[in-house]
């Protein structure tokens, strides 16, 4: 049985050309690598270009993101998405409900207020077993999910803003 999550889109606004940002929270490396895996090939699929900026955590995304959206705008070479990639494994104490929360506050605020198409793919887990079911690209690919969000927002924004 198909996946309807996985079902193509329907709205095949013409993205060719299009530049992504991906904002990686690299505290876990080897999960880390899977999310990017995921998202990477869906960008190239499509035909989108993509940089790669790395913070040390999940809460670092949304600034880096905002920092590089300013940076390639003032460069003449404004992104057209961009991507959350990043894990918080709960742990003993309240702080994985914080990085959760607060990254998933600020990646919307982010979004709405500079009409940016975002994907957030911060996955938040248990156990590093629910990790890697949600970041390998043979499973849940979580990063290639948050890839075809942003691709699929994007397209929504340029079919919308045509002139």
């Amino acid at each position: 049985m198909a996946d309807a999550r996985r079902a193509p889109l329907k709205d095949q606004t013409d993205i060719t050309g299009a530049r992504a940002l991906i904002v990686e929270a690299r505290f876990y490396d080897d999960i880390q690598d899977a999310l990017l895996e995921g998202a990477v090939a869906e960008l190239k699929a499509a035909g989108v270009t993509h940089d790669v900026i790395t913070v040390p955590g999940a809460l670092e995304i949304p600034a880096a993101i905002a920092i590089a959206l300013d940076a390639a705008e003032k460069n003449g070479k404004p992104y057209d998405a961009a991507i959350a990639l990043g894990c918080v494994v709960r742990g003993d104490t309240i702080h994985f409900e914080i990085v959760s929360i607060e990254s998933s506050r600020a990646l919307m605020d982010l979004a709405v207020a500079r009409k940016v198409p975002l994907g957030n793919g911060i996955i938040t887990v248990n156990t590093d077993a629910q990790a890697w079911a949600r970041a390998r690209a043979s499973e849940l690919n979580k990063g290639g999910d948050a890839a075809r969000a942003a691709l699929a927002m994007l397209r929504i924004k340029r079919r919308l803003t045509k002139v």
